[in-house]
């Protein structure tokens, strides 16, 4: 990113993205596709995963503060070796596209990500995340894992895997919370070797995520605030809910 954004405008979508984010980190993961769409829209498709990912380590830490005791680190620990290997199949792919083909990418991985999460909903017993065989469990995650690290890399769009992970494993609402948290965490601190390397990250990057720092702050506190105030099945449902729409008006303006 060679310079800040020009124009107020331009600011306001930021702002309301970096709301967003705070919200989908500490209350309805689904909303992460919408700051996406919105930092895609101001800045280049490609530049634009790496602006935006200071903003989401930044709410990250939000999250782990609120919900740090509810993490499952049993899943993490089983995620982490593929999360690594699809991280670095993201960055090579990066390397590649120019920005034309990486927001037709994004939308595509957010597309193909609901989907799944839609006919698993429809056929939950179809796809058991948690199976109680050892090499079906170490199979999942597998999938899981270079999934969400290849989606994460090219589009900061995991998201969407790790929702269909964790709720079709059952965790209830603070769980699920507390080992996103811990994981995306992990995970986007992993990233910014590879994103400084891409020329993704720059001083103009690190300034911005600071100057929309109060607005993170405010979106992770909004989103605590709403989650303890739903029960179990609203928080399904508005966190899938929000996945389709951010994933529908992604692919809109990538074609």
């Amino acid at each position: 990113m060679s310079a800040l954004p020009d124009g107020a405008a331009a600011w306001a979508v930021l702002a309301l993205a970096a709301v967003l984010v705070g919200i989908a980190k500490t209350g309805f993961s689904g909303m992460g596709s919408l700051p996406i769409l919105l930092f895609a829209t101001v800045l280049p498709a490609k530049e634009s995963t790496g602006a935006l990912l200071p903003m989401l380590i930044l709410a990250d830490l939000f999250a782990i503060r609120f919900y740090s005791r509810h993490v499952e680190w049993r899943v993490l620990a089983r995620l982490a070796p593929w999360v690594v290997v699809g991280t670095v199949i993201g960055a090579v792919v990066l390397w590649f596209v120019d920005d034309t083909l990486m927001r037709l990418l994004i939308g595509a991985i957010l597309l193909v990500m609901l989907a799944i999460q839609v006919w698993n909903r429809v056929r939950p017993k179809a796809v058991d995340p948690e199976p109680s065989s050892g090499l079906a469990r170490r199979s999942a995650a597998a999938g899981a894992g270079v999934a969400a690290g290849a989606t994460t890399m090219m589009a900061n769009a995991a998201g969407p895997v790790m929702v269909l992970y964790l709720m079709l494993s059952g965790f209830p609402k603070l769980r699920f919370l507390g080992t996103m948290a811990w994981f995306f965490f992990a995970v986007n601190l992993f990233k910014v070797p590879f994103s400084v390397g891409l020329g993704l990250i720059s001083w103009h990057t690190l300034l911005m995520a600071a100057l929309l720092i109060p607005a993170v702050a405010l979106g992770a506190l909004i989103g605590r605030a709403v989650v303890h105030r739903v029960n179990q099945r609203q928080f399904e449902i508005a966190t899938l809910a929000l996945s389709a729409v951010g994933a529908g008006l992604l692919v809109l303006s990538a074609v």
